[in-house]
């Protein structure tokens, strides 16, 4: 099935928006555009006011309303971060982005445990189209009630 190519946090922003609705879901969008707002300026020079593009950079903090609780945050260097209910995926390619919030929201993402002694630690998997997939450690005392539902 593949995803286009997400070239701008707004273009980015935009897909969320098409997700949050089709989920009918209530979505929160905080933009942050300037090198003075933005959290990371790893692509330009220290006092770099432009990206190197020559664009503003832009940023932005996406909440998701319902169970589990989501946000993404996108940063300028076309990576996210994503938290599903207090779990956090760092450096997800701003491009896996939808993919991953379909996975979600479409029951693939599932809770998992792992190690020889178990339940040693639960991982939070949440599988991507091709043989793609992302796995966090649940950290211990925090499977809310919507993690546990997605024990396997």
């Amino acid at each position: 099935m593949g995803h286009p190519h997400l070239p701008t946090t707004e273009s980015a922003v935009t897909a969320i928006r098409e997700i949050a609705r089709a989920e009918n879901r209530e979505m929160t969008v905080t933009d942050d555009i300037g090198a003075d707002q933005t959290s990371r300026r790893t692509s330009s020079g220290a006092f770099a006011v432009l990206d190197s593009d020559g664009s503003l950079p832009h940023e932005a903090f996406v909440e998701l309303g319902g169970s589990p609780a989501v946000s993404v945050q996108l940063f300028p260097e076309d990576d996210a971060k994503i938290h599903v209910d207090g779990v956090e995926f760092a450096d997800v390619p701003r491009d896996s982005v939808p993919a991953f919030l379909r996975s979600v929201y479409g029951g693939l993402a599932h809770v998992t445990a792992k190690g020889r002694f178990w339940p040693s630690g639960w991982w939070l998997v949440v599988p991507l189209p091709g043989d793609e997939s992302y796995k966090e450690l649940v950290l211990r005392g925090t499977l809310t009630p919507w993690l546990s539902s997605q024990v396997r």
